[in-house]
């Protein structure tokens, strides 16, 4: 491989998941020799992005395996229900609007999709599902950025950017070991959020946040987003909001992924370690509202919660990588998660008395509440009677957080003099101008697709 810093290179990219992929092999396709800086070793490449599963899509009619149609309103009055209106609704639409035209360009470069699977079917419509999940999708665009020629330098830690007034001029990197100065003639930036340093996640949450699981990558620690900031970069979103699911409390520390996310959720009631409820789990649909649920538990003590199931309620959502704790008794059940035997007793007979005759549909609104109950639970009211009896300790699983840098339509990094000349960002480090709280499912990928486009074309046009 050519040495890194024997010339200036067309473009550097710091990151390695899916909005640097995706600007990388736009300004290859342009003519440019882009070099891509991934913080990761080779088999862990593709920060978040190999945890992933699906693209939510805005089509007018069937598109490859979507199914019916799912029109710009649509798509933005979803976001605006999760995010409760914390948008940047020219950005959004933007966002939404190109989608449509993603799907077939991320397929002519390698990317392949299957029908949604049982326990997703309510998502044909909306979300196109990887064919072996998010660690295909990078592979193929890795395969297809070599084939254009891309540079791609693993266990490459950005230290330092070199900026001088509006310009970008390098990057300082740590490679092997040692570091290096890389000049660059336009910058990329696709490198996450903070989530992975634990200080600085203590420091926007308190020390709660020590208690928090890392579902994503280890290696987002937010170096270049920090680095931007100190130069000026107009900051947007808050540093306490993030995607935030509730994920199998005996998942790892860091980087346990998709696989440790809970789907129980509706079908359950959820108490903290004292055997109360504290918020109504039948809200709305499940991948509207999956992701409200670690900052829930984030508030509770010690940042742990329990969802409890019957039999009956068993097979309705997605397994679970770990089994969940079983017992024929309720008793049984609060013993073995630690629980007050008591107080869930209570909890659970004033939830089955509190339940109502309706008809129960696991995978739309069903209407089928609780009455007289605070809180409520306003769908899949049913009462929890048929033994065994289950149960999952939950704790809050961070994915990436939403402060990050401001950019403009042409994904132009804002600063001091306006924006800066030559710096662009894309993914989760830019998406908080997009997702002020909340999340949908699939819509991190969608924000990183289309900025990561635009990035790199943008940045091939101004090189």
């Amino acid at each position: 491989m050519t040495a890194l810093d024997a010339q200036p290179w067309d473009l550097v990219i710091v990151g390695g998941g899916n909005a640097a992929l995706c600007a990388a092999i736009e300004a290859a396709e342009a003519g440019l020799k882009p070099l891509i800086l991934e913080a990761a070793p080779k088999p862990y490449r593709g920060g978040n992005s190999r945890h992933t599963r699906n693209f939510r899509c805005m089509h007018r009619g069937p598109l490859s395996v979507l199914t019916g149609s799912y029109e710009e309103d649509e798509y933005f009055d979803d976001l605006i229900r999760v995010t409760k209106g914390e948008t940047d609704e020219a950005l959004a639409r933007m966002t939404i609007r190109t989608s449509e035209d993603c799907l077939p360009w991320m397929e002519a470069h390698g990317v392949a999709f299957q029908p949604s699977l049982s326990g997703t079917l309510s998502l044909s419509r909306t979300n196109a599902f990887f064919l072996g999940g998010g660690k295909a999708l990078v592979n193929a665009y890795y395969n297809t950025a070599e084939d254009l020629g891309v540079t791609v330098a693993y266990e490459a830690e950005v230290t330092q950017i070199h900026v001088t007034g509006p310009r970008f001029e390098g990057v300082t990197a740590k490679i092997a070991g040692h570091e290096t100065r890389i000049e660059g003639r336009g910058l990329i930036l696709a490198s996450g959020g903070f989530q992975a340093d634990l200080d600085w996640l203590a420091r926007a949450w308190g020390p709660a946040a020590r208690n928090f699981l890392i579902r994503g990558t280890p290696y987002n620690r937010g170096v270049p987003l920090k680095a931007m900031l100190d130069h000026g970069a107009d900051s947007v979103g808050d540093p306490t909001q993030c995607h935030a699911v509730a994920i199998d409390g005996r998942a790892a520390k860091f980087d346990g992924g998709i696989v440790t996310r809970l789907d129980c959720v509706p079908f359950s009631i959820v108490v903290n370690q004292n055997g109360e409820r504290f918020y109504d789990e039948g809200e709305d649909v499940w991948p509207k509202r999956y992701a409200i649920w670690g900052r829930l538990v984030a508030a509770q003590p010690e940042q742990v919660a329990y969802s409890i199931i019957d039999a009956k309620s068993r097979e309705l959502f997605m397994p679970s990588v770990y089994p969940p704790v079983e017992a024929d008794t309720l008793d049984g059940l609060a013993q073995k998660l630690g629980l007050p035997g008591t107080k869930l007793r209570e909890t659970v007979e004033a939830f089955n008395a509190a339940c109502r005759d309706g008809d129960f549909h696991p995978t739309e609104l069903d209407g089928l509440a609780t009455e007289g109950l605070t809180p409520p639970k306003t769908n899949w009211a049913r009462p929890i009677t048929e033994p065994p009896f289950y149960g999952y300790s939950l704790r809050p699983g961070v994915t990436f957080t939403y402060l990050g840098l401001k950019v403009d339509e042409t994904a132009r990094v804002a600063g001091p003099a306006g924006r800066f000349d030559n710096i662009w960002a894309a993914g989760e480090i830019m998406a908080g101008s997009i997702l002020g709280q909340g999340y949908l499912a699939g819509f991190g990928m969608t924000i990183g697709t289309v900025f990561g486009r635009i990035a790199g074309q943008e940045a091939a046009a101004h090189v």
